[in-house]
């Protein structure tokens, strides 16, 4: 299954932010809040099982000068193996010159999963991106298959992060220079012009980027204990 979606968010004379382009495919099915205000609010929500082995689902998201717009997810995306044995695929591509939240729900790498899920953002330079990605290693009691994600932003074209994540290997897993044999990742990706300092506790950190920004990571053994530290962070 091939499906696309596009999103694109601007602002009113009045300063409201408001959905101009709204088409969705299913899976990717797209739902906007009836509520006016500075900040428009779209739900994300996958209308059939997907992504399956041999999907290839995309999705983008333009926010104009001046608007807002935060997309969540409503539940969380399972990774799932297919008849065919192909891998799927993800990619989210983001054009903001505005303010963007991008507040997904976790995805579960389940067993015999091939998955690749790509994420590339381009800000303008005031434009600000803050972008939340929780995996779980499979379901409970189940060794989880292979994802590959890719981070990649920049601002007015000069690279801001590009980060690659690989998930699947047992040993990389359990070791202490992988995940430490912890079931669930998170990270939270803030692009904006605020200097902070490093920080860091048991089993998180926060890095700021050398050209604005901070990216923290959290590891656990469950959902809630690290979506709690990226939300303490």
């Amino acid at each position: 299954m091939k499906a696309s979606a596009r999103l694109v968010v601007t602002v009113d004379p009045h300063g409201n932010s408001v959905v101009r382009v709204l088409r969705s495919q299913s899976p990717l099915t797209l739902v906007p809040h009836r509520r006016v205000g500075p900040v428009a609010l779209v739900h994300l929500v996958s209308s059939v099982t997907a992504p399956l082995g041999g999907d290839s689902l995309s999705l983008t998201v333009e926010v104009g000068p001046g608007a807002s717009l935060e997309l969540r997810g409503v539940a969380a995306t399972l990774l799932l193996p297919g008849s065919s044995g192909e891998a799927s695929s993800s990619e989210v591509r983001f054009l903001v010159e505005g303010s963007l939240r991008y507040l997904p729900e976790p995805t579960v790498v389940t067993s015999r999963a091939r998955h690749t899920a790509v994420v590339e953002a381009e800000l303008d330079g005031h434009a600000e991106l803050r972008t939340r990605e929780v995996l779980v290693l499979g379901r409970t009691g189940e060794t989880p298959g292979a994802l590959t994600t890719s981070v990649r932003a920049t601002r007015c074209g000069k690279p801001l992060l590009h980060q690659q994540l690989v998930v699947g290997d047992l040993a990389f897993g359990a070791s202490a220079a992988g995940l430490a044999g912890k079931r669930v990742i998170g990270t939270d990706l803030l692009l904006d012009a605020v200097e902070r300092p490093s920080d860091g506790g048991e089993w998180w950190s926060a890095v700021p980027l050398a050209a604005g920004g901070t990216l923290a990571t959290a590891l656990g053994d469950d959902v809630v204990t690290v979506t709690r530290a990226l939300d303490a962070i």
